[in-house]
This record gives C-alpha cells, sequence and structure tokens, in this order.
C-alpha cells in the first residue's frame, strides 16, 4: 500500500490500533471517484479504512522523481485523512456516538476544513460527528488516545 510512505511514527501506532479494532484498511477503491477533493472514507459496515491516495497526489502535486520533502503536501492529506477516519472508528467504537470531548465543544474548525466539512457533511448525513472528525484530526496523539479509550 503506497499510503504506508507517507505515515510518521504516530500514523503507524493509529493505523495499528485500527487494525487492532477489527478494520482493514484498503488504498484507491472505486469509491474515491466519487470526488477527487476526498482522501479517506470508512465503510462502517464492512469495518473498511478507505484512504484515497491517488487522490491526495493529485491535489497535493505528486512527482514521484522529487524527493519525500518536495511532497509534503500529500503526506499532509493522507495523514489528516488517516487520523480522520480513525476518528470515525473511534465513534463506531463507541456505540456509534460522539466522543463527548466537552473540552472542544466551542472550539471551532479552521476556516480552510469548512468546505471540506460541508462535503463530508453531506455525504454521511452527520454533521456532529465530522465536526467531531475534522476537530481533531491534526492532534495525532489525541486521535490515539480516543481509540485506546473507546476500542479497547
Amino acid at each position: 500500500m503506497e499510503f504506508l510512505l507517507f505515515l510518521n511514527s504516530q500514523e503507524k501506532e493509529i493505523l495499528q490500533l485500527v487494525n487492532r479494532a477489527g478494520y482493514t484498511v484498503e488504498e484507491n477503491t472505486p469509491l474515491c471517484l466519487i470526488n477527487k477533493k476526498f482522501f479517506g472514507f470508512l465503510k462502517k459496515r464492512q469495518k473498511k479504512v478507505v484512504i484515497c491516495t491517488k487522490n491526495a497526489m493529485e491535489f497535493g502535486g505528486y512527482n514521484f522523481q522529487r524527493n519525500h520533502e518536495d511532497n509534503f503536501q500529500t503526506g499532509l492529506m493522507i495523514r489528516r485523512a488517516l487520523r480522520h477516519e480513525a476518528v470515525h472508528v473511534a465513534q463506531e467504537c463507541n456505540n456509534g456516538n460522539l466522543l463527548n470531548l466537552t473540552k472542544n465543544k466551542r472550539k471551532k474548525i479552521s476556516e480552510q476544513k469548512i468546505n471540506a466539512y460541508k462535503g463530508s457533511s453531506l455525504l454521511t448525513g452527520n454533521e456532529e460527528k465530522e465536526y467531531e472528525a475534522y476537530l481533531i484530526e491534526d492532534q495525532a496523539r489525541q486521535v490515539i488516545s480516543v481509540l485506546k479509550k473507546y476500542c479497547f
């Protein structure tokens, strides 16, 4: 799986926790063709996380001839997608409920994520879960913490 090349130690731990929770990870499935601006999905019933590496590469301007540092944007999108979908895994481990991140209730997601949030909310139909995932997707330690708390 190509996306593994872009993970750092925290995302590798997140991936292990997702697997231990009973979820598999797939890459570049037909689901990724819905919209090139989507980099990940959770297939709840099948217990699968989908990472859309090709979409992230296209969005980030990935060039296989450049070194990894020149492809920072692609790696960022892939890591963020894994963390985001891992939050949804934790929500599913919590019987499909929110994670009750009370200290974050008043925080706002960044302006740059608003459009992504709106698109995800339209697709999933669950604004609160998407908001929660966008809220902590950049905080790898917190994602690890909620996975451990709710899945084990």
